[in-house]
């Protein structure tokens, strides 16, 4: 389990309201697709897009991700990620499934219960109500829905034959959503923060996702934290005996530091440790630090990661406010100075793959 074997970029799709300085959402939602279409040329294996809802964020990916399917020929287009307190799950698989068949299976959706957010129960206003004060059950429900429909389980039965328009079924047989896409399941990644949703995720047969912070803070880094949780996901999986190798992204913020104009824009942003912070949601938790350097001296940083080193997919986040051609040199920067050290291998030479389960 030595080195990632693909990186990707995750936007948090950032825009500025009224009078703000910066750009808007359509600047946004255009930047977002050319930075993707200029990460698949340099062979970038992932671009991923975050969702918020009542924040002038991204809320609604799909029409951004199909766009960048459309007009790239090997890029993953992802989530990190859709809040399924928000969702109506059988719309989404139906979504889901409809990018991954365009995209021919390039697809790495990150869905989860969703972090807290501006909204007092936003959902509500979405037309869903939820027993837990955190929406935390009716995302669980919500997403055993989805899984079901994904995997082509009926979810509805057919009409009396006099009341169906067309007629195509007999009264009472179960009805799946459509399309369906055979390999959507192995394309999904549970948004993870404890190494009981990671557990939770290698039962559900999901991938697994872990962002930049933990619901963790006992005094370790991120990247141990992160590293316990994909032991405990790997270890989960093999129990759970499922006939196919999972994957595990993580992300971190990272600016490679190659000409004056990047020490300038980036030196300092370097963090020299993690940091203790809070959600509110009273509990406290780990974020990452803030890597940015030369690339030899990122490299040994990185290699020094627990988590870099265990997982299979490297997210790298980025400023998406700053314009394409800043952003897209940092992604080339890291393709060029960084990655291949750390057993980076291009889209262009092949989809990624997870590590084998010892």
């Amino acid at each position: 389990m030595a080195g990632m074997k693909a990186f990707g970029f995750l936007s948090f799709g950032h825009y500025a309201l009224g009078n703000q300085a910066g750009p808007d959402a359509a600047q946004v939602l255009k930047d977002g697709l050319a930075i993707a279409q200029a990460a698949d040329e340099i062979g970038v294996n992932n671009a991923s897009f975050r969702v918020h809802h009542f924040a002038p964020q991204g809320a609604s990916p799909m029409p951004l991700l199909g766009a960048i399917a459309g007009s790239t020929k090997h890029i993953e287009v992802g989530t990190g990620v859709i809040d399924m307190r928000y969702e109506n799950p059988l719309y989404l698989a139906e979504e889901a499934a409809a990018l991954d068949l365009l995209s021919d299976g390039r697809v790495a959706l990150g869905v989860s219960r969703g972090s807290p957010e501006p909204a007092d129960k936003g959902w509500e206003a979405f037309g869903y109500t939820a027993e837990a004060d955190n929406g935390a059950d009716m995302a669980r429900a919500k997403f055993e829905s989805f899984l079901a429909a994904i995997d082509g389980h009926g979810v509805a039965t057919a009409a009396p034959a006099e009341k169906q328009y067309p007629r195509m079924y007999r009264a009472g047989t179960p009805l799946p959503v459509f399309p369906h896409s055979p390999g959507l399941r192995k394309n999904i990644f549970w948004g993870s923060g404890t190494n009981a949703s990671a557990e939770q995720a290698a039962a559900d047969g999901v991938n697994l996702m872990s962002s930049t912070l933990v619901s963790e803070a006992d005094g370790r880094t991120l990247g141990e934290v992160q590293a316990e949780q994909i032991e405990v996901y790997r270890k989960a999986w093999k129990e759970a005996g499922h006939d196919w190798t999972p994957r595990v992204s993580v992300s971190r913020s990272i600016f490679p530091i190659v000409t004056d104009r990047d020490r300038q824009l980036f030196a300092a942003s370097a963090t020299g440790k993690d940091q203790i912070g809070s959600l509110g949601e009273g509990t406290n938790v780990t974020f990452g630090r803030s890597y940015a350097a030369e690339p030899d001296t990122l490299i040994e940083q990185l290699k020094a990661d627990p988590a870099i080193a265990a997982a299979d997919t490297l997210l790298l986040t980025i400023p998406n406010q700053m314009g394409v051609d800043l952003n897209v040199s940092i992604l080339q920067n890291f393709a060029e100075h960084v990655a291949p050290a750390l057993g980076w291998i291009p889209a262009t030479e092949g989809p990624a793959t997870g590590y084998p389960i010892d």
